[in-house]
């Protein structure tokens, strides 16, 4: 049968224009900006057009409290653990139209495919679409998986506060999602399987010349606040032996952290300080508070953690030595993910019966598969994207790709839903 599935490339690409005009990011000269915030109204009127597709599909539609949409096609044997795919569609600022976005219309559209086959799913076929993968609005990724697989506790994820010092709880409840957190986790052996197609947002596939890779692993991501506090003043006033420039030391941490990812010698450990708020932020004074947030991520965890500790001795040298306090907060560690062997193999045999090039690969971006891997043996099919760019206006995957993509993926859907 799976010579037989054919991809609508028209339509899919269609809706994915479509869904890219769902937001209200200024236009970019180089590409769709899209900004797509979690429970805006742009994120609001996304869900329910994507909806209103499943619907016309006659597939089953429902939410959980924190807004994860999930629009499943029953099989002859529903009480069976079902097989199941997706990604999100929200979007950080002033990003691209594909990241996410792939996997869920690509995931609806495999599974029209599959149905306009006449396939009889024997275990039902599920996709999702999960709220909140970016953490632009509450400041942590991947909320709606996290909830799912148990990861994230009710209680804290219901008040997280967003920058208006909304708390989650209130934010959902508006945005017509209510009901107890806990309710979101999903019972053990709900999934049989799952799969997620997705950009691979680097460039490795088009560098190689390969369309398809087929994701080993997920590295496993850590995020850390730390606060350095000082002695501010005037810019004029305070004399150079007098100050505790708590910007002078972040500058310091932040290179030490650059210093020690690359001493690991590893491609897998990767390091980022993304944001520095600086207090007062005035030209003309010392700056006495700086918070920064650190991202770290490593497929081992272990070499994370060491770099991790390296960092902290530099922190007590430059406590010792510019006289400033500096208060490390865990946000996040989280453990890398494998891949199911069985649906790798599975991949790697439709990729030969199909005479379609693939690459094993890791993912060095986390995804909502890194959480479903506590719950289901998982897998990732990537796409190429060009020059490797992602969460930018020009990130772009060629329609052929997003159509071979979609292909595999509705072919590993047919046999995971057979077995």
């Amino acid at each position: 049968m799976s010579n037989l599935i054919a991809i609508d490339e028209t339509r899919l690409l269609n809706e994915l224009n479509t869904l890219a005009t769902l937001t209200h990011a200024e236009p970019a000269d180089n590409g769709t900006a899209v900004t797509r915030i979690v429970f805006s109204d742009d994120d609001l009127r996304a869900r329910t057009w994507l909806k209103e597709l499943a619907v016309a599909e006659g597939f089953e539609i429902r939410d959980d409290a924190v807004g994860n949409i999930f629009i499943r096609w029953a099989g002859t044997e529903p009480d069976l653990p079902a097989v199941a795919t997706g990604s999100h569609t929200d979007a950080i600022p002033h990003a691209g139209m594909y990241d996410g976005t792939v996997g869920v219309l690509g995931g609806l559209e495999a599974m029209r495919a599959l149905k306009r086959t006449g396939l009889r799913p024997r275990r039902s076929i599920e996709l999702v679409m999960f709220t909140s993968e970016e953490p632009t609005r509450f400041g942590i990724g991947c909320l709606g998986s996290r909830l799912m697989s148990g990861t994230l506790d009710p209680a804290r994820a219901d008040n997280l506060q967003d920058k208006d010092e909304s708390p989650l709880s209130a934010v959902r409840t508006a945005a017509g999602f209510a009901g107890p957190l806990a309710s979101v986790r999903l019972p053990a052996n709900h999934y049989r399987a799952w799969i997620e197609l997705h950009i691979e947002q680097g460039p490795l596939l088009e560098r190689e010349g390969i369309p398809l890779g087929i994701v080993t692993s997920i590295a496993a991501p850590a995020g850390y606040r730390f606060t350095i506090t000082g002695f501010g003043g005037h810019a004029g006033a305070l004399l150079m032996p007098d100050r505790k420039d708590a910007l002078c030391a972040a500058a310091e941490l932040i290179l030490s952290v650059e210093k020690h990812a690359l001493a690991t010698g590893a491609i897998d450990t990767v390091a980022t300080v993304g944001t520095c708020d600086v207090h007062p932020g005035a030209v003309n004074s010392v700056p006495s508070r700086v918070v920064l947030q650190l991202d770290i991520r490593d497929t081992n965890p272990e070499r994370r953690e060491a770099v991790m500790q390296a960092v902290r001795r530099d922190c007590d040298d430059l406590r010792q030595r510019r006289k400033v306090t500096i208060v490390e907060e865990l946000v996040n560690a989280d453990a890398p993910a494998q891949s199911s062997p069985h649906t790798v193999q599975l991949l790697e045999a439709i990729c030969a019966e199909q005479g379609i090039a693939c690459k094993k690969m890791v993912s060095r971006a986390y995804h909502d598969s890194l959480f479903m891997a506590r719950i289901a043996p998982i897998a990732m099919i990537f796409i190429p994207c060009r020059n490797g760019v992602s969460h930018r206006p020009d990130e772009y995957a060629s329609p052929t790709d997003i159509a071979l993509g979609t292909r595999v993926l509705a072919q590993v859907l047919a046999k995971l839903t057979s077995e």
